[in-house]
């Protein structure tokens, strides 16, 4: 081998190494999960991103390699804290959809379903709208930038074969999953309990007029009041996706420390 190949088999195993943290809190995270990314842009931006960070460690390869057992168990650690950090952002991220989920039942848009490009699975069209306002709104505020740079702090108190998250953090992010409803319904409540109040009204209507058709009348009234209400509680509701936002990025930077 020509001597200046000589260390190119160890530079790939580092580089390869740098990679897994960044790719598996992309992985997890929203926008660079989605299946529309290309992985040949989630590997070049966890190559671009993990090799600085890897920079600052004093990190070295196992004397047997990754194929063996510290070997295994580092890259497990390397997973398993990426995925955390990345999942952290995308349970604020979900809100939006929750907060969709319940203002679309409540106007009567449950069976009303479209393809998500970020998840492939089907979701009702008002939860798909904040889906793609949560998007914007995430990188507006610099989500984007604020994971990366959460992503780097993490090499510092989390450096590579001693990236294990302790049980008092992963019963954090376990807890914070019950903002995940709160935030959501926090989100949906103005539109939603005005839709709810609407419902009464038909209800009323429907016991003081037997024979007014309660689906011919009610149905177009909740859709209506909702997309009227959905208008004017618009900055209200971004508020309120950007708060939750910003709470997962808080808990990510907190598992970051370790």
């Amino acid at each position: 081998m020509p001597a200046g190949f000589a260390g190119l088999e160890a530079q790939l195993w580092l580089w390869m190494v740098a990679m897994i943290r960044p790719g598996a809190a992309f992985l997890a995270a929203p926008v660079f999960g989605a299946a529309f990314v290309p992985v040949q842009l989630r590997l070049v931006v966890a190559l671009a991103i993990g090799i600085p960070a890897l920079a600052v460690t004093d990190f070295t390869l196992p004397d047997a390699g990754l194929v063996s057992i510290e070997g295994f168990m580092l890259v497990l650690g390397e997973v398993l804290t990426g995925l955390a950090l990345g999942f952290a952002v995308q349970i604020g991220f979900s809100a939006a959809l929750i907060a969709g989920e319940t203002i679309g039942n409540a106007m009567g848009l449950g069976f009303a379903a479209m393809m998500d490009p970020a998840t492939g699975q089907n979701n009702p069209a008002v939860a798909q709208f904040l889906s793609i306002l949560g998007t914007f709104l995430f990188l507006a505020i610099g989500g984007h930038l604020a994971l990366a740079a959460t992503v780097v702090e993490s090499y510092r108190a989390l450096p590579p074969g001693a990236a294990w998250i302790t049980a008092e953090s992963m019963y954090g992010l376990v807890m914070f999953g019950g903002i995940l409803f709160a935030a959501g319904l926090s989100i949906a409540l103005p539109v939603a309990f005005a839709i709810v109040l609407v419902q009464i009204v038909m209800g009323m209507l429907a016991r003081s007029a037997p024979a007014l058709n309660l689906f011919a009348v009610g149905f177009p009234a909740a859709l209506l009041a909702g997309l009227v209400l959905m208008a004017m509680a618009a900055p209200v509701m971004g508020e309120g996706i950007i708060a939750a936002l910003e709470q997962g990025l808080q808990e990510s930077l907190r598992l970051a420390g370790g």
